[in-house]
């Protein structure tokens, strides 16, 4: 059965930055995009970014700004989320996803296979 198990979350200053870290296991790490959500007011989740297949190409938000999936490392099934620039209002938990679907993950997030706990980002002075 397939795991994603997420780190590097913590408290954190306005302005500052932090990576988060998403580690999978029990499938084939490189077959599944890989996307970030975090809770938004209105909403159930809010869709951060992906990084498809290709372990390239990758897809963010317009809203999600100074936040941005960047790179995943097929051979440590992990996959990171730089968050740059932090503000208050960015503080949510943030939950890696796996899909195995092509084009643009964030269109079917219903079709997405596995799911993370999350883990919580708190920016605060």
């Amino acid at each position: 059965e397939g795991q994603l198990v997420e780190s590097g979350g913590g408290l954190v200053q306005p302005g500052e930055s932090l990576r988060l870290s998403c580690v999978a296991s029990g499938f084939t790490f490189s077959n599944f995009a890989m996307s970030w959500v975090r809770p938004a007011p209105g909403k159930l989740l809010e869709w951060v970014g992906s990084l498809l297949r290709d372990s390239i190409t990758t897809r963010y938000a317009a809203s999600a700004k100074g936040l941005f999936p960047n790179s995943r490392d097929t051979a440590e099934n992990t996959v990171y989320l730089r968050l740059n620039s932090l503000e208050t209002e960015d503080t949510a938990i943030y939950t890696c996803a796996a899909g195995r679907v092509a084009g643009r993950p964030e269109r079917r997030p219903a079709s997405w296979n596995y799911w993370g706990e999350g883990k919580q980002v708190t920016v605060s002075s």
